[in-house]
This record gives C-alpha cells, sequence and structure tokens, in this order.
C-alpha cells in the first residue's frame, strides 16, 4: 500500500526542517567554549596543529555505498586508514547504520580563522553546497564554510564535475584537555550530554569543558567528543557496538506543503502498519540476496586465486625465483598471499590482450618510456611496462584513491618472461613537461590554468602526505609525472620510487637532476618535504615555462634565486613579471597572483627542510591567490627593459 501524498510531503518536511543547520557560538582559546558555528570551531591559541581528528560518520546514507572504499573517497582518505581506525579488515562492509571513526588530518591552514580537514568533492548532477554539507556529509560540514574555503566558486554556478573542497569540521586537543584526540559528533535525535558521553566512555563534564552547557546544543549541532586513548588500540563503544541512528540524516525539502498537506488520514494507522511489515520483509530479502552474492564472491575469488598462482591464461601474481635466484620461467610457485588482497579491487588483464591493444607494444603506441597506449575492449588505457617486481608499487597504490592521483584499474604479470604491466586510466593530454616545451600547446596554459594545475597537485600531494598510514612519499615529483586530463586537470603519475613511512634514511640516492631536496642528496633523508621541495621547482617550471635543468646542467632554481628571489620584498612583482613564461605576457595575468606563487615557490625550496611549508598551507595559500582573478580588472602585465611592471 502507498503512503497517501499528502502524508509522505509532510514527513519529507518535518525532516528537512530538522536537518537544516544551527545557530550556535563559535568555540575559540578566550570565549566560554560552545558548539560550532555554521563555519567551524575556530583555531585554538593552545592547539598544536596539524593533529590527528576523528569525525563519527554513519555508514550507508544518501547513496554513499556500504564499502570502505566509498567512505574513504567521501573524506578523501584510504580504505586502509579507514579500516585501521575501526579495526576492521580492509574488506569488510559496514552494515547499514554503522558507525565509523574517520580519521582526519585537522589543521589551521595561514590566514584561516578555523580548524578544519580538507577534503575534494567532485560535483555531480543536482548537488549544491548545502546539499552535500547535511546529506552525504552528514552535517559535518556547514554550506556557509564551504562557501568561504571556495571564495572563486560561484554557489549557483556549479557544473557536473567541478572540484570543490569541503571543510569537515575539527578541532585539535590542548594540553589541559587530556584527550588523545577530538571527534566531531553531530547531535542526533534524543541525544543528551550523558548519552554521548556513556557512548564514548567519558564523563559528561568533559562534554560541558569542550563544548558549553547542553541547552545550547541543537538538533544536528557539531560538537566535541574526547577520546581518552589511542585509537585503534582502544574503541569507544558506539564504534564497537555498531549503534544505528535514531534520525538519519535528511534530503533536502522537494516541495512546498500546502494547508491541506496536513489533513488527518483514517486509514493512517493501516497504512505504517502494511508498511512497516513490508519494510521487514524487504529487509530479510536484501539480506539472503547479499548471502548468496557474497558466497558466490569467495567462489570466483578463490577461482581467481588460484589462477592467478598456477599463471594460467596470462595472469599472475608476484613472480617467484628460481633455483638461480632470478626471476621468471622456472620459478618457485607464485605467492598468492601477497596479491589476494588486490584480485577484487583491481582488473586482472591477460598478456594477450595488453599485446593486441598495443599492436604487440609497437613503438607506435609508444607514450613515454615505458608507457603504451592501449585500446582494450572499447576502453582505452596506459599500460607501464616493467622488468622489475611491482609488488611495493602496488602495495602503494592500493592505499591512495584520489582525484588527482592518476588511477590504477589493474595490472598483469607474465609469467613467461617475467614482465610485469600496470593498467591506468588514460589521461588525453600528456604530461605537463611536453605541454609546457610545446610553445603552441604552451599557449592554451593560461595563467589560470597553470594556477589551477599547482592546486591540484598540492591537493594530490596533500592526500598522500596527510591521509595515508604510514605516510606516503612520492620522491619523483617533476613536471614529466603531472599528467593532465581533456579539462586539463592534473594527476600525479608514478609511483615507481614512492615509500611509505617518514623521515627514513636511505644511502640508494635516486631521482632527476634539479628536483631533489639537498638533504635527501647530501644525508639520504627521505621526508614528505622533499616532495615540497620538488613542488617548488614544479611551479617554477608553472610561471617560466621552462625545464627545471637545461641541456647544459644549468638549474633553473639557480636562475630564479638570482633574478627573482634576491632583492627588495616590494620590488618581487616586477620581478616575478620579468621572469615569467613570455607566453603569459600577451594574457590577462594578475601580477599579485605571480608573485604570490613565486612567494610559495621560494618558501618550498628552502634549504633547511624543516622551514618548508606543509602541502596543506600550500594549497590554502594558492587558492587565496586565485582569488586575485575575482577582483582583477583584467589588465595585463608588461615589462620594459629595465624590468618596471606598467598597466595596459
Amino acid at each position: 500500500m502507498m503512503m497517501p501524498l499528502t502524508r509522505r510531503r509532510l514527513l519529507a518536511t518535518l525532516l528537512c526542517l530538522c536537518a537544516l543547520p544551527s545557530p550556535a557560538r563559535s568555540q575559540n582559546a578566550s570565549a566560554t567554549p560552545a558548539p560550532a558555528s555554521v563555519e567551524g570551531f575556530n583555531c585554538s591559541a593552545n592547539g598544536t596543529y596539524p593533529c590527528q581528528a576523528y569525525a563519527l560518520y554513519r555508514a550507508g546514507f544518501a547513496g554513499v555505498p556500504l564499502d570502505l572504499a566509498a567512505v574513504g573517497d567521501l573524506f578523501g582518505v584510504s580504505r586502509f586508514m579507514l579500516a585501521h581506525a575501526n579495526n576492521l579488515s580492509t574488506s569488510a562492509a559496514p552494515a547499514a547504520g554503522q558507525p565509523l571513526l574517520v580519521p582526519l588530518q585537522c589543521g589551521c591552514p595561514s590566514g584561516s580563522p578555523n580548524a578544519y580537514a580538507p577534503t575534494q568533492y567532485q560535483i555531480s548532477s543536482g548537488d549544491t553546497f548545502w546539499i552535500v554539507s547535511v546529506t552525504k556529509l552528514q552535517n559535518l560540514t556547514q554550506y556557509q564554510a564551504v562557501e568561504r574555503v571556495n571564495p572563486t566558486v560561484v554557489p549557483t554556478k556549479l557544473e557536473v564535475g567541478d572540484m570543490v573542497t569541503f571543510p569537515i569540521f575539527c578541532q585539535c586537543p590542548t594540553a589541559a584537555q587530556n584527550a588523545t584526540a577530538l571527534v566531531t559528533y553531530v547531535m542526533q535525535q534524543g541525544d543528551t550530554y550523558a548519552s554521548i558521553a556513556a557512548a564514548f566512555a567519558v564523563d559528561a563534564q568533559s562534554l560541558v569543558s569542550l563544548n558549553g552547557p547542553e541547552r545550547g546544543t541543537q538538533l544536528f549541532s557539531e560538537i566535541l567528543v574526547p577520546l581518552r586513548r589511542k585509537v585503534p588500540q582502544w574503541l569507544p563503544p558506539i564504534v564497537t557496538r555498531n549503534d544505528v541512528p535514531a534520525t538519519p540524516p535528511s534530503p533536502p525539502p522537494t516541495a512546498t506543503p500546502g494547508p491541506s498537506d496536513v489533513a488527518d488520514n483514517r486509514g493512517g494507522v493501516v497504512t505504517g502498519l502494511a508498511v512497516g511489515l513490508g519494510v521487514v520483509g524487504g529487509l530479510w530479502l536484501l539480506q539472503l540476496l547479499l548471502l548468496g552474492c557474497l558466497w558466490r564472491r569467495l567462489k570466483a575469488t578463490g577461482r581467481r586465486g588460484d589462477a592467478v598462482a598456477s599463471g594460467e591464461g596470462g595472469e599472475g601474481g608476484r613472480s617467484g625465483k628460481s633455483a638461480s635466484g632470478s626471476g621468471g620461467v622456472g620459478g618457485e610457485r607464485f605467492l598468492v598471499s601477497d596479491i589476494s588482497e588486490w584480485l577484487d579491487k583491481y582488473r586482472v588483464f591477460k598478456v594477450e590482450e595488453l599485446e593486441r591493444g598495443t599492436d604487440g607494444f609497437d613503438d607506435a603506441h609508444l607514450i613515454q618510456g615505458s608507457v603504451y597506449k592501449a585500446n582494450i575492449g572499447g576502453e582505452v588505457f596506459a599500460v607501464k611496462k616493467m622488468k622489475w617486481d611491482a609488488c611495493e608499487e602496488l602495495k602503494i597504490l592500493q592505499k591512495v584513491n584520489h582525484s588527482n592521483l592518476v588511477k590504477l584499474e589493474g595490472f598483469c604479470i607474465n609469467t613467461a618472461t617475467g614482465d610485469c604491466f600496470l593498467v591506468y586510466e588514460y589521461v588525453e593530454n600528456g604530461s605537463l613537461d611536453l605541454c609546457l616545451l610545446d610553445r603552441p600547446r604552451a599557449r592554451r596554459l593560461d595563467w589560470r590554468t597553470r594556477l589551477h594545475i599547482a592546486l591540484d597537485l598540492a591537493h594530490g600531494l596533500q592526500y598522500i602526505h596527510e591521509h595515508t598510514w604510514p605516510r606516503v612519499v612520492h620522491k619523483d615529483v617533476k613536471s614529466s609525472n603531472v599528467l593532465l586530463d581533456a579539462r586539463m586537470r592534473a594527476k600525479i603519475a608514478n609511483f615507481g620510487l614512492a615509500k611509505t613511512g617518514h623521515n627514513a634514511v636511505t644511502t640508494h640516492i635516486v631521482g632527476t637532476q634539479g628536483y631533489i631536496a639537498p638533504e635527501y642528496l647530501v644525508d639520504g633523508l627521505v621526508t614528505t618535504k622533499m616532495d615540497v621541495f620538488a613542488y617548488g621547482v614544479v611551479l617554477l617550471e608553472l610561471v617560466s615555462g621552462r625545464e627545471a635543468a637545461g641541456d647544459g646542467g644549468e638549474l633553473l632554481l639557480a636562475d630564479a634565486e638570482e633574478r627573482v628571489f634576491r632583492g627588495r620584498e616590494d620590488r618581487l612583482e616586477a620581478r616575478a613579471a620579468a621572469w615569467m613564461d613570455p607566453v603569459l605576457a600577451d594574457q590577462n595575468c594578475p601580477p599579485g597572483s605571480v608573485a604570490t606563487v613565486m612567494g610559495v615557490a621560494r618558501a618550498c625550496l628552502q634549504r633547511d627542510p624543516a622551514k618548508r611549508p606543509s602541502m596543506v598551507d600550500v594549497a590554502y595559500t594558492l587558492s587565496r591567490a586565485d582569488e586575485y582573478f575575482a577582483d582583477y580588472s583584467g589588465e595585463s602585465v608588461s615589462v620594459d627593459g629595465s624590468g618596471e611592471i606598467a598597466a595596459r
């Protein structure tokens, strides 16, 4: 039986009114504690940023699949990190309504009054800042905060495919708060400080200390809850008992109810009973279907694992070593345990598929280096052919998933030759270095496009530095490893040298001239700051349109230090304008924006790694540089022989 239209409209309206963001006071170091304002929790003078924080998220609402990878994608964290934080296996599927702790890297970017964890979201049809904040992100942010951190994005002119930063509200604890981390929690129907305190095994007074009196909170207010012990060695009861929320996130209103919509319906009790029985029956049927699908999937995985282990059909796993210690023919049985966790996530290609798609790896299909363009089943892929074991690279790639990282689609190991193939998404416009050096193509890269490329690269590096655990260091950031898609948005490629961990030391120095950080070259120190240094060099390439190292060995960095970085600060705009790519001279190019980018590059290229900024700060500063376009009058910059700026 179908619920009457009037009753359905009334229910939708009431749910939407409940989901409206509630006004509340902001929190800072000197004021009385209170729930977050519509722009989040104020940065605390006594907090240490960045820090590890968490958000309490309930699975299975607003169309987000019941899958750890899908939830991780929403918040810009890997499936591995999400599983680790909740003491789950990476293949676990959360139940509908299951509370999950989402790990966040909480920070206070320079110039921001509020603490937040930025997450990149790609706009889909029908999305608005408000809808995404309230439904998919379950009120863990507010649309006003989204507008503030995206000053150049017009909320009423969103297009499908646009990338928007959503700030997830968070906070870093002070020493006086005696907390290992703080959880951002959204008040639900029926919640009290006492019930929330019990759910997190803390006392209610700690909530008062952090958020102010309970009477100051409202439904769907964001509050902070302390964790007294380290996660995941200990998990709060709300996570271990898998509560289902009393009030799920509500969709936006679809219609305005009229007076007749609230009329009494005599069949309401019968209708409600029928709907309830239908829902229960549907859930039982769904559970049976899921069990059947799970059984079929387990059987299929077992068959695929056996095929990979035996090397049948040209598919393979990690190649074993022969008695002589070399890989290839005559090797031991393949170690399926090393790749079994990837079989459901990635497609295992056959060697014959790759050979047909590349005409036997003909040079006509060669893109660059050992990467070939392949057409397989009507789809275009980029196939990277390698002669070495790619297990370590696969282990890193399975941890990351971000729109500014080139996506791995699958892999293949040829058991006959020992060759390994990684199959990636095909990125249409090729590498950044080729675009910059090809003058006709370089003219397509106007200043705003170059600035967006710099931002995309910053977001990708921020993700692998801040949202993976252990942290990933790319180790080979350079313009040839930055690919541009059809919309000229940037994606980081080639994780062949990438390492997990932080502050490691190596004696095996590898890299490309012009990009290698001094502490890595001298001491072999591997940290995220070596990526920051190389990123600074890429910024110089974007501004100048030149290579990091010339044919004669001249370094772009040395030229920038001599001609741009030295001198009075108030003359930086003039020096940057004189030094930038000549193809930009005839375009509208705000001098303040160019100078800001050069300032970021100078900070990234500090010889002392401790003085270099994090990629969180870099991304925030570059987003401010993009604001110059909002107020820029359209006057371009010309430079006379003395290096003076003249508007024209």
